[in-house]
């Protein structure tokens, strides 16, 4: 069995009207399984990404509870403000390509 290499995994996303993001549905690693979806603000995700924990977007499989599809990696950037984003090139908004909005 392939070794996992992220911490979390973004399922669902929450912007706040200035395009940042207000909230994420994630499952987090715990030991060897992941949790049930959480949710967490802003400034928890940014705290877990400065700590170097690894979060990629995806979602679950349908009927397999430790197995997911993944997609892009979540990093932070900008100098003067920070940016959450999956894209090479940050703009100047939070922005996860590919995950649905709740």
């Amino acid at each position: 069995m392939a070794r996992i290499k992220y911490d979390g995994v973004v399922e669902a996303v929450r912007y706040q009207p200035n395009g940042q993001i207000e909230l994420v549905r994630v499952y987090e690693k715990r030991g060897f399984v992941f949790s049930d979806h959480i949710l967490l603000d802003r400034p928890t995700l940014v705290e877990r990404l400065t700590k170097g924990r690894k979060f990629v977007t995806g979602q679950r499989k349908s009927y397999v509870a430790n197995e997911f599809e993944t997609g892009k990696s979540l990093h932070l950037a900008g100098k003067s403000e920070v940016v959450i984003t999956t894209k090479e090139q940050a703009g100047s908004q939070d922005f996860l390509a590919n995950v649905p909005i709740f």
